[in-house]
């Protein structure tokens, strides 16, 4: 538990962007089935659905026989590739009715209220994001057809390896057409207590919408057309509501409305003060309200990288009714609207949202010097190796190459290998760093996020370098 108070509050602030940015809006998108009370008393319960699959096949289709998708653990993020995160909203809240007893539908794994797929590109600082409609029916592997977010479901129930996330990923995967490496999962009373504890958000409302926070009820909120600053229930309400004209894809368009806006809150230095103060409890909503792959030092990698793209290089799109084909199924003897999806329609928004650097790939392609150079990085060169003036021949080296050496000093120890420390997420200029240097091991490369440093990446010399190296 002390850990959480040892974190610095620019380290809490990365952190926040990155989850915010990465996984935010997507909690909120649950519906709100409990008082506040009950909530408050509930976090981190997850009991949903029914205990029998919910992919069973329609009247005409097969029953279907689980069998669990070949898996691989994800390779550690590079910090220099192009990255794709399946974002998710799942319902783990406990329902209950009138007599205080957990509604029958709420007992089981949870389903997956909301799908985004985020794309980010480190080298070109760009983004985009991808709402898949939670009714997309699609053939969800080893299950046979169903709505998209049983995929989740069926994971979890069936003990599939890597769980829901992983068969989500898998079927987004298929559906979409390119490779999905990780994966971000929030609690919706994380977010809505992140919110709160952040500050209000100023997102604006495109036209005039009626807002249900609590649930049917009488709390009922209208917000008009225009800005309005948005507390975390006020935010729920907001991005939950289904029940306008364009029914989920509005919806899925909110969401990613909300998701700029905090990332906006976070990155507005007259906010850090607010994020100062209530550090401890934004870290413990972090650290108890999340759920990923992605290991803390790569979300804070993107929480770096995340600072550096400004809003118009984010794509948003939304599959929409031009993209599907609205159609009824029987499941369970039950009638369900379905979004049949139009494959060629799909893959245009695909194409617009994930090439704004070219190829679909989520690999960086190209010579690492050249990619650094693009990157533009600031270096500082200390020499902490026992040969003199080597801090001074490297630079010019590096400058020789193309790089933007903006300092060169002795260094305040000697380490015993060449270190580099990554202060801004410049995370080319890293990968070639590591090969230029020969970097074996995980402690000669550090990220330590520090606005006024003097360069995007100190480079600390050692005798490694100093007595084998390839300059003239």
């Amino acid at each position: 538990m002390k850990t959480r108070f040892k974190l610095s509050i620019k380290t809490i602030i990365v952190a926040v962007l990155a989850i915010a940015f990465f996984a935010g809006a997507f909690a909120l998108v649950r519906y709100i089935t409990v008082t506040m009370q009950a909530v408050a008393g509930i976090p981190g319960v997850s009991l949903s659905g029914d205990t029998s699959p919910t992919s069973e096949a329609p009247a005409g289709l097969p029953t279907p026989i689980p069998e669990a998708p070949d898996i691989a653990l994800p390779p550690t993020w590079d910090g220099a590739s192009r990255v794709t995160i399946l974002l998710m909203g799942v319902d783990t809240e406990l329902v209950i009715d009138p007599n205080g007893k957990v509604s029958p539908d709420r007992v089981g794994p949870a389903r997956s209220d909301t799908m985004i797929l985020l794309t980010i590109d480190p080298v070109s600082k760009t983004a985009g994001m991808m709402s898949v409609p939670r009714d997309l029916w699609v053939n969800i592997p080893g299950f046979n057809y169903a709505k998209i977010n049983t995929a989740y479901y069926n994971g979890e129930a069936y003990k599939i390896p890597g769980g829901g996330p992983e068969l989500a990923m898998r079927t987004v995967e298929q559906v979409v057409g390119v490779p999905v490496q990780y994966y971000a999962q929030v609690e919706f009373w994380a977010f809505t207590q992140l919110i709160d504890e952040i500050g209000k958000v100023n997102v604006f409302v495109e036209k005039k919408i009626i807002i249900d926070p609590m649930g049917p009820g009488a709390d009922k909120i209208m917000l008009s057309a225009g800005p309005h600053l948005l507390g975390g229930v006020e935010a729920l309400g907001y991005v939950r509501q289904r029940h306008t004209d364009g029914g989920d894809v509005d919806r899925s368009k909110r969401q990613q409305a909300v998701i700029l806006a905090v990332r906006d809150k976070v990155l507005d230095p007259a906010n850090f003060s607010t994020m100062l103060a209530n550090a401890p409890s934004i870290y413990a909503d972090i650290q108890t309200g999340v759920k990923t792959n992605l290991t803390f030092d790569e979300i804070m990698r993107l929480g770096m990288l995340a600072k550096d793209i400004s809003p118009e290089n984010i794509k948003r799109g939304v599959i929409d009714y031009t993209m599907v084909q609205l159609d009824n199924v029987v499941v369970k003897g039950e009638n369900q609207s379905i979004f049949k999806p139009i494959p060629d329609k799909i893959r245009e928004l695909r194409d617009e949202i994930f090439s704004s650097s070219g190829a679909l790939s989520p690999l960086a392609a190209g010579d690492p010097l050249e990619l650094a150079k693009q990157e533009g990085a600031t270096i500082a060169v200390y020499n902490g190796s026992s040969v003199a003036g080597m801090a001074q021949r490297t630079a010019d080296y590096l400058k020789s190459q193309g790089l933007n050496v903006v300092a060169v000093d002795n260094a305040s120890y000697q380490p015993a290998a060449t270190q580099v420390i990554d202060h801004r997420g410049r995370l080319y200029l890293v990968k070639y760093f590591k090969q230029l240097f020969n970097l074996t091991s995980g402690v000669q490369i550090s990220n330590k996020y520090d606005a006024a440093a003097p360069a995007d990446i100190e480079l600390i010399l050692a005798d490694d370098w100093a007595y084998k190296n390839p300059m003239p």
